[in-house]
């Protein structure tokens, strides 16, 4: 497509890839995109109406009455260039509180070689971040797991996982904020809502944002 962004010179640091995603939006793929997407949120660039992040990836919409593709391309690289750290600022911390417990947590304790409680003291010592969200309204893919906590996802998803529940998944951790199928092992239950669209922010937590679990009866 003529006249769009391609992927252009290497900048220092990382490898990065910036390609158009229809007339009013730039994709970035590179390991910067946290600290790509915080400095942008400190030092809006003009014409950049939302960013939205992935797993090293940065969407970012702009008006195309304001800006073009291929400015706003050079910007970025420009931004980026600047980006020294992989991770973006922490954001805020969220403490969750967890029913330990579900049809998942002795076999996950039995992985690592750990009793139930040894295992859910472990656990609480974590602390994780929101990567990005997504699957459904409020879920978000927590990473920072150390390797020994990530679990084999189910050979056979199951049909209905309760809402709240706490999952592990691969190199993820999540919460469940609806009923819906899923094929993490689920190791506990929190009854706080993740999305709840009579808030002011109907999501709980961002891209950034820490979260610590702590046993509801702590």
């Amino acid at each position: 497509m003529s006249g769009l962004p391609t992927p252009g010179p290497p900048i220092s640091g990382p490898p990065t890839e910036i390609t158009p995603l229809g007339d009013a939006a730039l994709i970035v793929r590179s390991v910067l995109a946290p600290g790509l997407r915080a400095s942008l949120a400190a030092r809006p660039l003009p014409g950049v109406r939302e960013t939205v992040p992935a797993l090293d990836v940065l969407t970012v919409l702009y008006d195309p009455l304001t800006t073009g593709p291929e400015a706003l391309a050079a910007a970025l690289r420009e931004r980026l260039a600047g980006v020294r750290s992989l991770e973006a600022a922490p954001g805020r911390l969220h403490l969750l509180p967890v029913t330990f417990g579900g049809p998942d947590l002795g076999w996950c304790a039995g992985q690592v070689g750990l009793d139930e409680a040894g295992f859910i003291r472990a656990l609480e010592g974590v602390t994780l971040t929101v990567a990005f969200l997504g699957f459904t309204p409020g879920f978000a893919f927590l990473t920072g797991l150390p390797p020994q906590f990530q679990m084999p996802r189910l050979p056979t998803p199951r049909e209905r996982v309760p809402a709240g529940s706490v999952a592990l998944g691969g190199p993820w951790a999540g919460v469940y904020p609806r009923e819906t199928p899923g094929g993490w092992r689920v190791v506990g239950h929190t009854d706080t809502p993740l999305f709840d669209l009579g808030r002011p922010e109907p999501v709980l937590w961002g891209p950034g944002d820490r979260v610590r679990f702590m046993a509801a009866d702590a």
